[in-house]
């Protein structure tokens, strides 16, 4: 039989790190936004930069809910395994007090 071993802090991390990565995808459309032409070299660059923006626009909804939702699904994994690992050690603890009644009766 082998341990099944969740470091459920380490799956958290990587929920709020994709919840980061969403809350981006959802709020910037425009990387160049805050940039003046002079600062990117031609104004071709920023032409590139909007069009890119609208098509962003459009596009990023479907990556970014799945993005989201893998968050979620991280968030609750970590939730799962706390809460196996909780009950079990709870039935463990049970089962050792019961074991030791049972050896004090005989």
């Amino acid at each position: 039989m082998s341990d099944l071993k969740a470091d459920t802090k380490r799956i958290r991390e990587c929920s709020r790190a994709l919840q980061r990565i969403y809350d981006n995808f959802t709020s910037r459309t425009n990387p160049a936004e805050d940039f003046s032409a002079a600062e990117l070299g031609d104004r071709r660059i920023v032409g590139a930069f909007d069009e890119f923006a609208d098509n962003w626009k459009i596009h990023r909804k479907d990556p970014a809910e799945k993005i989201r939702k893998l968050g979620v699904i991280t968030a609750e994994a970590a939730k799962g395994y706390d809460a196996v690992d909780t009950d079990l050690a709870r039935a463990l603890r049970e089962q050792d007090s019961r074991a030791g009644r049972d050896r004090r009766l005989r």
